[in-house]
């Protein structure tokens, strides 16, 4: 099993069901380490990141405005 499985979370950067020969994986690459060949990508792409990024920041702000009206409503 993954241990991505047992602690209940997907790192973005493996599949949990690998090549499809049976084997878990190794939980430092996403693969079983059967050498089957398959590549498969470990980094995200410089637009995947900024995505993220993007997305985080969007997240940041939304916290930001929900402390700010918190105060605001603390000094009234």
């Amino acid at each position: 099993m993954c241990c991505n499985e047992r602690h209940g979370r997907h790192h973005g950067h493996h599949r949990h069901h690998g090549c499809g020969c049976g084997e878990s994986c190794d939980c430092e690459g996403g693969q079983c380490g059967c050498g089957n060949g398959e590549f498969e990508r470990r980094y995200q792409t410089k637009a995947e990141r900024i995505a993220e990024l993007e997305k985080y920041l969007g997240a940041l702000k939304a916290e930001v405005q929900g402390v700010e009206e918190q105060l605001a409503d603390l000094h009234k």
